[in-house]
């Protein structure tokens, strides 16, 4: 999706963002995420971002395995700020929004600030290729990606719009499957992190075929 603002590098990007910790949620580079905003410090972090003018908000998981404190979470190290491109209200006090994925980012430190909302001091330069756009998608086994689909969708009985899918350019194959794919915050997380798409790529066939062959052995249910 074409976005109003350029963004070349890291320096074109704010160092504290808020950040919304949401289990099982991807965001990548040029991804869209949609969001239904209805909690109060949640609505105010958009409101934050809008009258700043930066309209950032960085997605992150919490770590909720390695929390000692549930109604605060401890944070992932890594997660992906994006740009609100998109905003309707709905009359009933939520926010409709869409994020689009610009760069991740690694976490320097979380602050002690006044807002209802978190917000954390982050690095991009760690991720600087996320900058460029369809960097590496050569390098991708498109083959193998498009195979593990079809299993996919053949062992759960889902039906996709395969035309353009295969009209798709490798970087938004790989990274729109990893979004939408139902599998847990540990394998979320290691596909947000992978070096590059080629390893992303390689993830997400290893986590599906291993979905699909546990399906296979133990005749449990589709995946929702």
């Amino acid at each position: 999706m074409p976005i109003n603002a350029t963004y070349r590098g890291p320096a074109d990007l704010i160092e504290v963002i808020p950040v919304f910790p949401l289990t099982g949620a991807l965001l990548l580079p040029r991804g869209q995420m949609p969001l239904n905003i209805f909690e109060p410090r949640y609505l105010a972090m958009v409101d934050d971002a809008l009258r700043d003018g930066h309209r950032l908000i960085g997605m992150i998981q919490p770590d909720v395995v390695n929390s000692g404190n549930a109604d605060r979470p401890a944070l992932f190290n890594i997660g992906c700020v994006g740009r609100i491109t998109q905003l309707g209200e709905t009359g009933d006090g939520r926010y409709l929004l869409e994020l689009t994925g610009i760069s991740r980012f690694k976490v320097v430190e979380e602050l002690t600030v006044s807002t209802p909302y978190r917000q954390c001091r982050v690095d991009y330069f760690p991720f600087v290729d996320d900058f460029t756009a369809r960097k590496g998608e050569d390098l991708v086994n498109r083959d193998e990606v498009l195979r593990v689909l079809s299993d996919f969708l053949k062992a759960n009985n889902l039906k996709a719009d395969w035309d353009g899918i295969e009209r798709a350019p490798n970087e938004a194959l790989v990274n729109a499957l990893a979004m939408m794919s139902p599998y847990g915050a540990p394998e979320k997380q290691a596909l947000l992190e992978a070096p590059n798409l080629k390893t992303r790529a390689e993830i997400l066939v290893a986590v599906t075929e291993i979905e699909l062959a546990k399906k296979r052995t133990t005749g449990e249910p589709p995946l929702q």
